[in-house]
């Protein structure tokens, strides 16, 4: 058997979208099963450097995970991941790997779910906790995540423009989240929850609002002050009218290309070349598989 599953980049939040809200982006990471080669796990690409090769990496986990909760045994496979997506960089990378790793496991213990994409999303929100980011890697477009495990997919508009801007910092998610307050003033409650329907409006018809919709009160400030140059970077953005958001626990920033404002580049943010700036789509389509 040999089966390569593609999963899309996410970027969750989305201002005033917290926790709820996800974007499906045309940066996608591939990996390949194969059962009649030597057993293994090689990558290529991002963290190629970095990711276990002992089967201790999230994508093996994650089809662990589901062959034992089905009660079944995997058999000896072979792993090769094409990673496009940055790790620690708020663009979905851990989601993509479980997600991935739904997949594969339900193809190679002939399960059906991969047929069924809202089981595979059941299972990848379950291993991985993040539904923000799991359901657009699952479903594709704008996916707003709601806390009983629904999900609503809704198309994006097809004059959004966003543009990653991914530094070269990494932030994981659990130090994003442990820096949060435990409460929130209402007023800041109500702000986000307005800010959060306007958001809907902007990401699928109409993308000028953007600039409005995207403004945030509960964690987005809290998470920039960790990372204080990638702070300056939004503040740079702002002031040029360029729509801007963390893009889930960050460090990346995911911005929106205007026609009335200038594209962001290295020389104009004042960063260096190993910032990356990466104009992208937006994904209708969540994983896909070949084989």
């Amino acid at each position: 058997m040999r089966a390569t599953v593609t999963v899309p980049a996410t970027s969750a939040n989305l201002g005033p979208g917290f926790d709820s809200f996800g974007l499906a982006l045309e940066l996608c990471n591939d990996v390949t099963l194969e059962t009649d080669t030597t057993p293994g796990v090689t990558w290529e690409g991002e963290g190629a450097d970095e990711l276990p090769t002992d089967g201790s990496d999230l994508v093996s986990r994650a089809m662990a995970m589901v062959a034992d909760r089905m009660s079944l045994e995997l058999p000896p496979v072979a792993l090769r991941g094409s990673n496009r997506i940055p790790l620690a960089r708020g663009l979905g990378s851990s989601s993509a790997a479980v997600v991935a790793g739904v997949v594969l496991a339900s193809l190679v213990l002939d399960l059906g779910i991969h047929r069924e994409p809202g089981g595979v999303f059941a299972l990848a929100a379950e291993i991985e906790g993040h539904p923000d980011n799991a359901a657009p890697a699952t479903f594709g477009g704008f996916t707003i995540a709601l806390p009983d495990g629904a999900v609503r997919r809704c198309d994006p508009h097809p004059d959004l423009r966003p543009i990653a801007i991914v530094p070269d910092v990494h932030l994981s998610t659990a130090d994003a989240r442990a820096a949060l307050p435990a409460t929130v003033p209402m007023e800041d409650a109500i702000f986000n929850g307005a800010h959060a329907a306007l958001m809907v409006e902007a990401l699928t018809r109409e993308p000028a609002l953007l600039r409005t919709a995207l403004r945030d009160r509960l964690h987005q400030d809290v998470r920039l002050a960790l990372v204080p140059d990638v702070r300056d970077v939004f503040d740079s953005l702002q002031r040029s009218h360029v729509p801007v958001c963390v893009s889930g626990a960050g460090s990346t920033l995911l911005a929106f290309a205007m026609d009335d404002a200038p594209a962001p580049t290295n020389a104009s943010l004042g960063v260096s070349a190993a910032w990356r700036i990466w104009p992208l789509a937006a994904r209708t389509e969540g994983f896909s598989i070949d084989g």
